[in-house]
């Protein structure tokens, strides 16, 4: 299969870096494509210009590159961290960049944007992997886990994909080696179970 794999988090020595590339050689050793995006160390520009809003515009070649990708992909892996209940700024830009009208949904001849949107992403699945400081219980208490919201019900939903996972790391400052060799274990697993060998 063909899969995107999208890392935002500044930090090379991360948890996010050790996630991603967990899964990047889980999916190699599965025998998968992988397009693989460190958008901080690409230095993605995250500014959706104006005119680049209109559907049928001329895109930058790299956005055009990624919207490419992510259209085309059967499988798509987002890793990043929780900061303020939200993706980081970058990342936010590539959703605005790249999850746009005509390349991950269209709206129904007639409807002028007002609608519900049909999703046009082939992927089959989705896994997003988070890390947090914010405890499981205070985080659904207080701010009822708006990247689940952001993640499966305001984007992917939408873009017309099926099988959607999501697994949230915490809490990440005080975890010890043992604790993330048994976290990436199961990272790897989650990404051998949504995208078996070929």
């Amino acid at each position: 299969m063909d899969i995107s794999l999208i890392l935002a988090h500044p930090d090379q020595n991360s948890f996010n870096h050790a996630i991603a590339h967990t899964a990047l050689d889980a999916l190699i050793d599965g025998g998968h494509t992988v397009r693989f995006h460190d958008l901080y160390k690409e230095q993605f520009d995250p500014i959706l210009y104006s005119e680049e809003i209109p559907r049928d515009t001329a895109l930058d070649p790299i956005i055009a590159c990624h919207c490419h990708e992510i259209a085309n992909a059967d499988g798509i892996i987002i890793v990043h961290p929780n900061w303020w209940g939200q993706p980081p700024a970058i990342l936010k830009g590539w959703i605005d960049r790249v999850i746009r009208p005509g390349i991950a949904y269209r709206f129904l001849e007639g409807d002028n944007g007002e609608g519900i949107p049909v999703g046009l992403l082939k992927a089959r699945a989705v896994i997003v992997f988070n890390t947090a400081n914010t405890p499981e219980e205070r985080e659904n208490a207080v701010f009822g886990d708006p990247l689940e919201r952001i993640w499966k019900d305001c984007i992917f939903d939408l873009c017309g994909v099926s099988q959607f996972h999501r697994r949230m790391f915490r809490i990440i400052v005080t975890s010890d080696e043992i604790r993330r060799a048994s976290w990436l274990t199961e990272v790897k697993e989650m990404v051998v179970q949504a995208f078996p060998k070929e």
